[in-house]
């Protein structure tokens, strides 16, 4: 096998728009190939042209963006067994897509062509020749991938290596062993690829030309990346993978987590290596434009990937920050974090507060006082954990200097159901900013709806920068399940303005209640980061 380096080939629009609930729309394609384009990625697989109309618009807008980096490729299947290849829709389509490479699948696996396409295993293997040459015959780069390829060889791995051998003799240039079913195990792969690549070059057909070899791997068995690695240990040098492991059922590969893998762990060669400082940023971007939240554990560019809790690891991470960290997170994009929690210790709380911009010694804190705070708070529900802006609020709170720049004195939400059917909540609340009071009412969708914006209401006329401030998420969590209706409850805000975002939370047996606490240090935060403002009545009418 070739010691070139090695090719990632993303086909996060083809086989990772397969991936339930995601749905990209034409411009949504376009911007991932961009971004993939710019990153470096050496070849990206578009789509299916012979499959649906927005993927033969996606090519044919594709052909008006020059492509600095990568080549596009047209993904489609062999031949129909009733067709001949110049009759074929499929296969005109791809060349109507005029991309360079022209990537093919065929059955592998005698179970799917004698009961799937329900044709002879001569005609699949024809199949295979004919529509490989047909591409290669009209300057495409022909890339074959063998579909089921790893469950054909275990079932016949005469017929298995039969399909590859006829794609090889039509002028594939890569062959692509496929685990389309995930599940075959890391040691089983590694043997089949250098088992398939030796009888191949024990027949190396007319041409005599050298095959690149190559892997495609789905995550069923939770094998994806470490599957692909060893195939690329075995001599593959073509890999096909997705961004962030997007797919069916549990997932391809993640192409992030190989190039990171291969770049830093291992010594091939790979386009990317000298932009693994962006990789982070390519993740959250194309999760961004898929409408995915970003995995918080997703290995490398994760937001918990670098993150530590318990208090041993959290000192000595302070120490030594390589102590607990298998590399530098900088170098992927990312960071390293301190988590503030119960399990933390005083390193935790105290490094924290620093990246915060927060001196302990000026709070009246010191590192272990703040850690055990924490933990008698924790003890009673509070969490930090995804509630950084309360943390920072409650080490400011104890400031010998501190002056809050409103205080929420008293509060009453009423919920009415009208006609058996609407609904309609009522907040009023009490407010007192420099020693004067400010007594406001507003309705809403809901309880919390109301209750946020009549402290809006309140606190706008002395801060008109909260008009800015945007609720866009809210968690519930019930803390002790068995108190039923009693039960503790711990609420979650997540407020964005400027671009910035950032959480906070409230704790208590009652709903609104710690609804209300959440909603006040989101607001209370809001005019921390924007230096506070004037805490004085503004021209515009006051609310009453």
């Amino acid at each position: 096998m070739s010691g070139d380096p090695v090719l990632l080939y993303d086909t996060t629009l083809r086989d990772g728009a397969q991936r339930e609930g995601l749905v990209l729309s034409l411009q949504d394609k376009l911007r991932i190939a961009r971004a993939l384009d710019e990153f470096g990625m050496p070849a990206i697989e578009g789509g299916w042209p012979g499959s649906n109309p927005k993927d033969i618009e996606f090519f044919a807008a594709a052909k008006k963006i020059r492509w600095e980096r990568a080549r596009l490729a047209a993904f489609g299947s062999t031949r129909h067994k009733s067709n001949r290849p110049g009759d074929d829709p499929n296969l005109n389509a791809l060349l109507d897509a005029e991309t360079p490479i022209v990537t093919i699948f065929g059955k592998s696996w005698t179970l799917h062509v004698d009961e799937v396409l329900e044709t002879s295993r001569a005609e699949n293997l024809a199949m295979i020749a004919e529509s490989i040459g047909y591409m290669t015959e009209r300057g495409r780069e022909a890339v074959y991938d063998a579909e089921h390829f790893f469950d054909g060889y275990e079932a016949d791995n005469a017929y298995a290596l039969d399909t590859l051998r006829a794609a090889r003799d039509a002028g594939a240039s890569t062959l692509v062993l496929c685990d389309t079913n995930g599940g075959t195990l890391t040691g089983r792969m590694a043997t089949i690829v250098r088992d398939a690549a030796a009888a191949l070059a024990a027949d190396p057909g007319a041409s005599g030309k050298p095959i690149v070899w190559g892997i495609h791997t789905h995550n069923d068995a939770e094998l994806a990346v470490a599957n692909a690695l060893a195939a690329v240990d075995a001599g593959v040098r073509h890999v096909q993978a997705t961004i962030n492991g997007y797919g069916e059922r549990a997932g391809n590969a993640n192409i992030v987590s190989l190039l990171a893998n291969l770049a830093l762990k291992t010594p091939y060669a790979v386009a990317g290596a000298d932009r693994l400082s962006e990789l982070s940023g390519l993740s959250h971007a194309v999760a961004e434009i898929a409408n995915l939240a970003p995995d918080d554990h997703q290995p490398y560019v994760g937001r918990s990937a670098f993150a530590h809790k318990g208090g041993v690891h959290g000192a000595a991470q302070v120490k030594t920050p390589r102590a607990y960290q298998h590399i530098d997170p900088a170098i992927v994009g990312n960071r390293g974090r301190l988590v503030v929690s119960e399990l933390g210790g005083k390193a935790n709380a105290g490094s924290r507060a620093a990246e915060l911009g927060v001196e302990l010694a000026d709070s009246g804190l010191d590192s272990k006082a703040l850690s055990n705070l924490v933990k008698e708070l924790e003890s009673e529900g509070a969490s930090y954990e995804g509630a950084e802006a309360s943390f920072e609020l409650l080490v400011e709170r104890h400031r010998p200097d501190y002056v809050a720049p409103f205080q929420v004195l008293d509060f009453t939400v009423v919920v009415e159901r009208r006609d058996g059917t609407s609904t309609r909540a009522e907040a009023t609340v009490k407010v007192e900013v420099n020693g004067e009071q400010l007594h406001t009412a507003s309705d809403g969708s809901g309880p919390v709806n109301a209750l946020d914006r009549a402290l809006r209401k309140a606190l706008g006329a002395f801060y008109p920068q909260l008009d800015a401030v945007h609720l866009v998420d809210y968690k519930v969590r019930i803390l002790d399940g068995a108190s039923a209706t009693a039960a503790k409850t711990r609420v979650v805000i997540e407020s964005v303005a400027g671009g910035e975002a950032w959480s906070t939370m409230g704790v208590g047996e009652n709903i609104i209640a710690a609804s209300a606490t959440a909603l006040a240090d989101s607001l209370e935060y809001a005019l921390r980061r924007s230096g506070g403002g004037a805490s004085r009545r503004s021209e515009r009418a006051v609310p009453r």
